[in-house]
């Protein structure tokens, strides 16, 4: 690897002085070391920045990139692995945090034995904002499994992703077009490149209680999936059914008890 760390982790950030310290930590805890940790700070008007400081004096592992202006969630994803010099990707965001401290060895091991593999996740505790337990969810394991149920939903956790640069380039890299589903978009992408792979191991608590999202939100969201859906038709099997499932998502959204039926539909899937 040329002096390089073989693993880049990809943080980004704004305006997430609260939560920041505890994603932070939970990859400096990693048995794995061999890592550097990317923060995109995406012109955070808070302590974000501050904090970023304080600990990349303490830990040279520790890379701060800041925008000059807010450019948004993907293009700082995009500006992150761009910038990233290690040849496998991992993805931490800043009001989340890994559980496993094995997890980056646990998936640099299986990418060293599966060579043909692009991408690997696992597991994902949703907790509210005060830390209690929401849902657990786990997520589809062979490559066969994730195929089949690609275009009905997201089959993997953003921030539980391990995934291989190169395949990131030749994939296309995220789409800077979407403001929503852009991890789902790549994992599409990646799998015409290589397999995929899904621990079931609990790899990321996942923080649900600060997502506030409109009734509008929820309607422009299902629309879009039901576009990637389209788009990918060609590429995973059952579609029909898939178009189908996200029209039920799509009356979903449109429900004046949006927000109860949100709960309730993804405890259905």
């Amino acid at each position: 690897m040329n002096g390089h760390p073989l693993v880049s982790i990809i943080l980004p950030t704004f305006n997430r002085e609260k939560t920041l310290a505890k994603a932070i930590e939970s990859a400096l805890s990693q048995t794995y070391r061999d890592f550097e940790l990317l923060v995109v700070d995406d012109a955070s008007q808070d302590k974000t920045q501050s904090i970023l400081l304080e600990y990349a004096r303490k830990d040279v592992r520790i890379v701060g990139i800041r925008n000059e202006k807010n450019s948004g969630l993907v293009r700082s994803l995009n500006k992150g692995v761009q910038c990233a010099k290690g040849a496998y990707i991992a993805r931490l965001d800043d009001d989340d945090f890994w559980l496993d401290p094995r997890k980056l060895e646990k998936q640099v091991a299986f990418f060293e034995k599966h060579p043909k593999c692009v991408l690997t996740g696992g597991g994902q505790v949703r907790v509210d904002e005060k830390g209690k337990e929401i849902t657990r969810l786990m997520f589809p394991e062979t490559d066969e499994e994730i195929r089949s149920r690609m275009l009905f939903t997201n089959p993997f956790s953003h921030t539980s992703v391990l995934f291989r640069k190169d395949a990131w380039e030749k994939a296309g890299r995220y789409d800077e077009t979407l403001i929503f589903s852009e991890d789902w978009d790549l994992w599409m992408k990646l799998a015409s490149v290589g397999t995929c792979y899904n621990f079931q191991e609990y790899f990321v608590c996942y923080l649900e209680g600060s997502q506030n999202r409109s009734k509008e939100h929820e309607v422009r969201d299902a629309l879009l999936n039901m576009r990637l859906r389209v788009r990918y038709r060609r590429s995973f099997p059952n579609f029909l059914g898939a178009f189908l499932f996200g029209c039920l998502a799509f009356m979903f959204a449109l429900a004046p008890f949006h927000s109860k039926a949100r709960t309730l539909w993804r405890n259905l899937i």
